[in-house]
């Protein structure tokens, strides 16, 4: 800043800044971005003073020595809240300094540099007390390090001090100071000659030692809760880890100068730097954390060996992996955020959060000195204990320090899948090499063991049983001729869907163990659920074209419902395995995954086929009430105050019953079975006997079926009379007459007694038969009517009053 002028005065609000030209000369063009800038300049609000010349500055790069050449520059262009916007520029075009910081950031800093002057805390007073016996010559606040050893030594500093301050602990003031102390010491051998003579094998290791010793210190778990008062200055632990993530990336090349293994351990920090060269074979890349390495080998990650060798292949001659295990780092995770993996849940579990729930776990893949991303694969175990009445999924996830820049980073699941879920801990699989954790989503059982057994013994059943009903209820419509119509061809739709359905709900179990034969049975699944609630659409459709006028002709009305009840789920089903092949079905068993968006290619459309349908019937039974009230005035105006509660409550109840099988309307309960293990009792109770319902209302109690079996019936008992009362001889006896009776009909013998009408023919013929065992006024009467081309008997039997 400017020397004498407005020193005073606060860089914000109309504050003067002073860019003198040994602070241009002064600029390290090798110096990477970080987060410790102070402020953002408006350039709406910028204005230069006339004075001021514009001065082209030439940006060398202290590492080389020598002047950068003219390229493409990546900088700040503008500010998308809250996202900055960067682009490439010439490298020689003339460019305002702007630094990223928030107002409120800067003044949190300079409020905790003036708490830390006027009122400093233990640790940093210890620390000075150290830093002016052990190292006068230093200065007080260095920007950065001329050599390793000054580094190094301000480093052990810090460390004696944090070791004598143990009792008292760490305040946030001080972790800002180290967070920001190792930021700085990170950038030490960039800012140094690869080629330095001066810099043993002794003080790089020193360096690299102390260095994990701060840092092990600010990530510990004492420090947990302080991170919170410190999140507008610093980002969080994972600054921590990406100073560590420079600082042996930068280091490996001379710190591995006389050594193939290096390892740091520290409680809460494991570092393992293991270097190989790839012309003598390939040796295990396996890397442990120190809490299981004898134990479980749990929390270890590895490369594969194949990718090794395709490093050789490459024409890559050393190879360097770079393991770092954190045992107590806690970067956040917010507790009630879903938003970075989607969380949809059934019935028997309720979706509480995400948490951190394992310790995190990096490596580095280092070809000839140069970094190189590869696929990894590690396992972590679970660190959260389960509560009674909660479950965990993992997830495997990494931080991504691209992901929302401006706070550091954050959790991402690109490119990492779960290999396999084991009691305890997870196996992972990701296609890069970064820092990886498990994230837990939490959730909270509604159900259980028990409940959930016995809910499954229920399903089945009521599978089983339902299956028969329809079964049953489509063998009727066949074979006792129930007269052809849209209504019955809809009704025989709908039970052929559901009830293959149902057959593959029931047999989904014996799948789960084939993955192929799994993934098959939740494609079918999906498209006959589909089919059954497409022709209960179907079933609306046709309801609705009922009540209100439709001019429809009925040939055409059907080719639209086959579409519908066919065409739409094929449809839905063909377009959803293209989309998602990969995430369709779940991963215990069959049935489409309800933790990605796919589960919406079903809940979606169901969702609306009970809306339509829940419409519908309200308009039938406004109609039939509106029909009741009509004819209760008719036919008894006087009470028809008196009937009308229960004739209305029948109005009501009737439809609603007789159409709930076919519409669907029980599925409304699976919306709410979260909300308690009685409505998924009620849910299963009405929908895996919905075959039955269908049997019992469409097939037992409906008029058309028992019509049709009665006149079956009738038709057996008539053909059955005209087969036993044909007549053998007729004997000429007034007295007795001879007569042949099969069951009850009689038969006439004597043609004296009997008066006929002539042969059958195509009018109706009367034969009235008198006997003198009758009174003279008794009769019976016999009425021959041809049908279907068959002359069949039929028989009125009349009984006058007095006999």
């Amino acid at each position: 800043m400017g020397s004498g002028t407005d020193t005073s005065r606060d860089i914000h609000g109309d504050g003067i800044l002073i860019l003198e030209t040994r602070h241009v000369n002064a600029l390290n063009a090798c110096y990477p971005l970080t987060q410790e800038e102070l402020f953002t300049w408006n350039l709406d609000h910028l204005s230069s003073h006339p004075v001021v010349k514009v001065v082209q500055a030439l940006l060398f790069c202290p590492a080389m020595h020598q002047q950068m050449e003219p390229q493409s520059c990546r900088t700040l262009q503008s500010w998308s809240d809250p996202l900055p916007v960067f682009g490439l520029t010439d490298c020689s075009d003339p460019r305002p300094f702007i630094c990223r910081s928030s107002r409120e950031r800067y003044m949190s800093m300079k409020q905790m540099s003036d708490s830390q002057s006027s009122q400093p805390t233990v640790f940093m007073n210890h620390l000075m007390e150290i830093y002016n016996i052990t190292q006068p010559g230093l200065g007080q606040k260095p920007s950065g390090f001329s050599s390793v050893a000054q580094a190094s030594a301000l480093l052990d500093i810090s460390v004696q001090a944090l070791k004598d301050t143990q009792q008292e602990g760490l305040q946030p003031t001080d972790m800002v100071s180290l967070i920001q102390l190792l930021s700085v010491a990170a950038d030490i051998p960039t800012q140094l000659p690869a080629d330095a003579t001066n810099h043993s094998q002794g003080n790089i290791q020193e360096l690299s030692q102390h260095f994990i010793s701060v840092a092990d210190s600010v990530i510990s778990e004492d420090n947990a809760l302080k991170w919170q008062s410190i999140k507008q200055v610093v980002n969080g632990p994972m600054d921590v880890v990406k100073s560590i993530d420079r600082m042996v990336t930068s280091l490996s090349p001379r710190l591995m100068a006389e050594t193939d293994h290096l390892t740091i351990h520290r409680p809460n920090i494991k570092l393992e730097v293991r270097q190989q060269t790839l012309q003598d074979g390939y040796r295990g890349s396996s890397f442990c954390g120190p809490e299981t390495e004898k134990l479980t080998h749990l929390d270890c990650i590895s490369v594969p060996l194949q990718k090794i060798q395709d490093l050789h292949n490459d024409g890559f001659h050393k190879l360097t992996l770079v393991n770092t295990w954190y045992g107590s780092l806690r970067p956040p995770v917010r507790p009630g955020d879903n938003s970075m993996v989607p969380a949809v849940t059934d019935g028997s579990q309720r979706y509480l959060g995400t948490v951190l729930g394992s310790s995190v776990i990096s490596t580095t893949v280092l070809g000839d000195d140069q970094p190189v991303s590869m696929a990894v694969r590690f396992q972590l175990r679970h660190r959260v204990q389960n509560p009674t009445g909660t479950v965990y999924d993992p997830v495997c996830a990494f931080w991504d320090f691209d992901l929302t820049p401006e706070a550091g980073g954050w959790w991402n699941t690109k490119g990492c899948e779960v290999v396999s879920k084991e009691y305890g801990y997870t196996v992972c699989h990701c296609n890069h090499t970064t820092n990886f954790a498990l994230l837990l989503q939490v959730y909270e059982a509604q159900r259980s063991p028990e409940n959930e057994s016995a809910l499954q013994v229920l399903t089945f059943i009521g599978c089983g049983v339902s299956l028969c009903g329809l079964l049953f209820t489509f063998i009727l419509f066949i074979a006792v001729g129930v007269p052809k119509s849209d209504r019955t061809t809809v009704h025989k739709n709908l039970i052929v869907s559901m009830g293959i359905a149902e057959l593959l709900l029931m047999c989904s179990d014996w799948a789960s163990t084939n993955e192929a034969a799994c993934f098959m049975v939740t494609a079918l699944l999906h498209l006959f659920f589909m089919a059954s609630f497409s022709w209960m659409l179907v079933e609306g459709l046709l309801l609705w074209s009922k009540v209100v006028s439709v001019n429809i002709s009925e040939d055409r009305r059907m080719k639209l419902y086959y579409v519908i009840g066919w065409g739409l789920p094929v449809l839905i089903v063909g377009v959803t395995l293209a989309v998602s092949v990969d995430k369709y079905k779940a991963d215990d068993h069959c049935w489409l995954n309800v933790k990605t968006d796919t589960i919406w290619a079903f809940v979606g459309p169901v969702v609306f086929v009970l809306t339509v349908n829940a419409v519908v019937l309200c308009r039938v039974v406004m109609v039939t009430v509106s029909s009741a009230r009509r004819r209760a005035k008719m036919l008894s105006p006087s009470s028809a105050s008196k009937l009308q509660a229960f004739d209305l409550t029948w109005a009501v109840t009737r439809p609603v019953l007789i159409l709930l099988p076919v519409l669907g309307l029980t599925w409304l309960c699976g919306l709410l079975v979260h909300l308690s293990v009685v409505v998924a009792y009620v849910f299963i109770s009405l929908n895996a006997f919905q075959g039955l319902y269908i049997f019992l209302v469409y097939a037992v109690y409906n008029s058309e079926v028992r019509n049709a079996i009665k006149r079956i019936k009738e038709k057996r008992k008539a053909l059955s009379f005209t087969n036993c009362s044909q007549p053998t001889s007729f004997l000429p006896s007034q007295r007795a007459p001879v007569t042949s009776w099969c069951r009850s009909p009689p038969t006439p013998s004597s043609p004296e007694t009997s008066e006929t009408s002539g042969p059958p023919s195509s009018t109706p013929t009367s034969l009235v038969i008198k006997n003198e065992s009758f009174r003279t006024e008794s009769f019976v009467s016999f009425s021959l009517k041809p049908a279907s081309g068959n002359q069949v008997v039929q028989l009125t039997g009349f009984k006058p009053s007095g006999c």
